[in-house]
């Protein structure tokens, strides 16, 4: 696994250029991306900018609006082809997204129905190009308390989506937020493999607060506080032989305040206390 910098959670907002020098100066050796990004420079330019500053494409996000009517999916679903090219041009082989634990219309088996077909369909565009899709799902459950039609949010109800597309690609966006807040454990960690994780983000939990009460959008940094056991979480990870980046997810007001430099400085600080010694590389 390696250390990736995703600006957007630290509330960086640079252009895309000195985010990677942000990156490289940094320590971390991947970096999320947009389609934007590579466009702000063109092809060429983002290949030769990463490779001259050691640092890799990490992951993207879904450009696909899988969440509304059919004539919006099929719309974006046909500009996919032409986003794949340009990611996986510059070395972008993994795409992430989230799952809402709630929906304001649909029930659960019609959601999940709906989403597995689109999913499966996402999946195929991207098997074309070589790229892995990773799917997160959002633990807390005051994300879902008051809301109508609760939906998957659980380690073992994401499995059982991906069971249902059945397609090679498709796997995890692990978050230890999320899986700390459903009330997960290091064996069900173990449960996964490498092929099963796409992509990984780690955290921290405010203290003091029931984990029943916990806010999806109030985080801190790993290791900041010792409410999500981060060393076991991790200790997991090495566990799997996990290859792919792991990246910091703290939501936190403080990191947003800083300057860049010393948000991404902060941020890199707070991985290298948590990584563990025999974590396997890039791969």
């Amino acid at each position: 696994m390696y250390k990736t910098l995703a600006t957007g959670p630290i509330g960086v907002q640079v252009p895309f250029a000195e985010a990677v020098d942000l990156a490289a100066r940094h320590g971390f050796e991947g970096i999320a991306l947009s389609l934007a990004d590579v466009q702000s420079l063109g092809i060429a330019e983002t290949k030769d900018l990463l490779q001259a500053r050691g640092v890799r494409a990490a992951l993207t996000g879904v450009p696909v609006n899988f969440r509304e009517d059919d004539a919006t999916f099929e719309r974006d679903l046909a500009t996919l082809p032409a986003f794949c090219e340009t990611m996986t041009a510059v070395g972008c082989m993994r795409m992430v997204t989230w799952i809402s634990p709630s929906h304001p219309t649909l029930g659960y088996l019609e959601r999940f129905k709906r989403l597995a077909i689109r999913t499966k369909r996402m999946c195929q565009v991207l098997h074309r190009y070589g790229m892995r899709l990773g799917l997160e799902y959002v633990g807390p459950e005051t994300s879902r308390r008051g809301r109508p039609n609760p939906f998957i949010h659980s380690l073992d109800g994401m499995l059982g989506l991906i069971a249902s597309v059945d397609e090679p690609n498709l796997g995890l966006l692990l978050d230890a937020w999320h899986w700390y807040t459903a009330r997960e454990t290091k064996e069900d960690l173990l449960s996964l493999s490498d092929d099963l994780v796409v992509a990984v983000h780690v955290n921290d939990a405010p203290a003091g607060v029931p984990v029943e009460e916990q806010d999806d959008h109030k985080r801190a940094l790993p290791g900041e506080t010792g409410v999500i056991d981060i060393q076991a979480f991790m200790e997991a990870l090495v566990e799997l032989d996990y290859s792919g980046p792991v990246m910091v997810e703290p939501f936190s007001d403080k990191v947003r305040a800083l300057p860049p430099e010393e948000a991404v400085a902060l941020t890199a600080r707070s991985l290298e206390r948590i990584w563990p010694k025999d974590a396997r590389g890039p791969q």
